[in-house]
């Protein structure tokens, strides 16, 4: 009797352990703590800082790897505070060819292939920019250039966030090359290859021959007299 007494005993016991283990199990499932973490939304306002928001700002005198931008002439084009009249890097094949690739994407459909501001999207009714040939833009520094692609101007938006420091720079190289196009002579050509400026581009088909002159067409010959008609005997 005593055994069986102990049997149930421990049987009872053995499930309350389980039905308390279950609980445990069930009651912690159900905490929310990894989804109610607590955190801020940008801009939020916070109580648990002096200053009340929730964003901390950088510490004093300190810059974020690649932002230092000591150089005022490359990132802002501009020297003392002036837009700056020269390059600042060589200005070489290889950047011109850069340019022209990067101003045919961002800068013809407003401003032409030739940079007169006929554009695609001036053709469909956008506001027309200035001529890059104009008195006022051929003698603008080339700075000024850079600094419009930077920070924008007018109706135009600037191209910070979209075109690179070199890009605008290259760019800026380019637009110089359109101006000059307009503007060069046979003088400005280097002596040793003037002799090209005759010579067809590279890829062009060559000029048609012209077709021989047809021979002068022979004559025709005298037609035949018409022969005297015959006198009937009276």
């Amino acid at each position: 009797m005593r055994s069986r007494v102990m049997t149930a005993l421990g049987s009872k016991r053995h499930v309350r352990s389980v039905l308390a283990i279950g609980a445990c199990v069930l009651l912690s499932a159900c905490r929310q703590d990894m989804h109610d973490a607590p955190r801020y939304d940008p801009l939020e306002s916070s109580t648990f800082f002096s200053d009340g928001r929730a964003a901390r700002v950088a510490v004093a005198n300190t810059v974020a790897r690649g932002q230092l931008r000591a150089d005022e002439h490359l990132y802002t084009g501009r020297v003392a505070g002036e837009p700056a009249a020269e390059f600042p890097m060589p200005v070489t094949e290889a950047v011109m060819a850069r340019g022209r690739e990067r101003y045919q994407v961002f800068c013809s459909p407003c401003h032409g292939a030739t940079g007169v501001g006929n554009g695609m999207i001036v053709q469909r009714g956008f506001r027309q920019p200035p001529s890059y040939h104009e008195e006022r833009l051929v003698n603008a520094p080339v700075g000024y250039f850079f600094d419009v692609m930077t920070n924008g101007f007018g109706a135009m938006q600037d191209y910070a966030a979209q075109v690179p420091v070199a890009d605008r720079w290259a760019i800026a190289a380019y637009i110089r090359a359109l101006q000059f196009s307009q503007r060069a002579t046979v003088a400005d050509v280097p002596a040793a290859r003037r002799g090209e400026l005759d010579q067809p581009a590279a890829g062009a088909a060559p000029p048609a021959a012209a077709a021989p002159e047809a021979a002068p067409a022979a004559p025709a010959a005298p037609e035949p007299a018409p022969a005297a008609p015959a006198q009937e005997n009276e």
